[in-house]
């Protein structure tokens, strides 16, 4: 291929070859996931010269090998399904669905104890993009939110009230969705402490990672019915193997990673890598820039 770019999609589509493309260097383009379950030192190939994961997360890819080399994501391209998805998962666990679906008479007609979000509060682990879509939504039902941010800097919304203790975050939440990194720093975030201290009978949603929930406390915290249910989109490990109790525990709400999904997602991907794509020819800055030491 000479000295011309070639674009990687080796990750994203195993039977792609590579294709050549006019340009300084070669770009690695793919999915964080497809770096599941391998050695956290695999090799970037030297004639690597950016890598961009279609992605938002980057928590499995290899970033101390990237020795200087930019690394971008498309974070942000999924946040509104995802966002669509929390909301979606917090009125299904308020209105009782798909419990609530009647296939014969009920014994009682128009008798009913539904919940409701007007007034609950909901409590963001995380601020980026996928907890400011989720902010605007959650406001939208009346809702009060606040977010954990431990640097304790204003949110762009200015009716998102921010604190920087995860303990007061989790004691004053209804619903408590997570949408931070995953990071060495984040990993097992929501212990045994955590749950102890939530509201008892709050709504945990998770779209972040399954590194963040420590799952045997989670398990112990959902017994107790301290936690009421756990919409889970992302476990750990993924994919969940076969008989795990996650797959039928009563209180959990169960997907498969697919929060993302909606048919502007894979489109708002790719844009994000084909903006990058003429910025790296023109030497214009990249965005989406991942920060290598914080992981995100």
């Amino acid at each position: 291929m000479g000295a011309g770019l070639e674009v990687v999609l080796q990750p994203l589509m195993p039977d792609c070859p590579l294709v050549p493309w006019p340009g300084p260097g070669d770009i690695l383009l793919g999915l964080d996931r497809a770096w599941d379950n391998q050695p956290p030192d695999s090799p970037i190939p030297p004639e690597i010269a950016w890598v961009h994961l279609l992605s938002t997360g980057v928590g499995n890819f290899p970033l101390a090998n990237l020795a200087g080399r930019p690394l971008t994501s498309s974070k942000g391209a999924g946040s509104p399904a995802i966002a669509e998805f929390c909301i979606a998962s917090m009125l299904a666990f308020e209105k009782q669905l798909p419990g609530a679906w009647i296939s014969e008479p009920p014994e009682a007609w128009g008798r009913a104890a539904l919940g409701g979000l007007q007034a609950k509060t909901l409590g963001l682990i995380g601020i980026g993009t996928i907890g400011s879509e989720v902010a605007r939504r959650a406001l939208a039902f009346d809702m009060n939110v606040v977010a954990l941010r431990r640097s304790g800097a204003p949110a762009d919304n200015p009716a998102v009230e921010i604190s920087t203790s995860l303990h007061d975050v989790l004691a004053r939440s209804d619903h408590v969705v997570v949408a931070a990194p995953a990071t060495a720093d984040t990993y097992h975030l929501l212990d045994a402490a955590a749950f102890g201290a939530v509201k008892p009978g709050v709504h945990l949603v998770n779209v972040a990672r399954g590194s963040l929930i420590d799952q045997d406390a989670l398990l112990a915290a959902l017994d107790s019915g301290r936690v009421a249910m756990a919409s889970l989109d992302v476990t750990d490990p993924e994919p969940l193997p076969a008989g795990h109790w996650i797959y039928s525990h009563p209180r959990v709400h169960l997907t498969p990673h697919m929060s993302w999904s909606a048919p502007q997602t894979l489109p708002a991907m790719i844009n994000v890598f084909v903006d990058n794509l003429s910025r790296w020819r023109e030497g214009r800055p990249l965005v989406g820039v991942v920060d290598v030491a914080a992981g995100y």
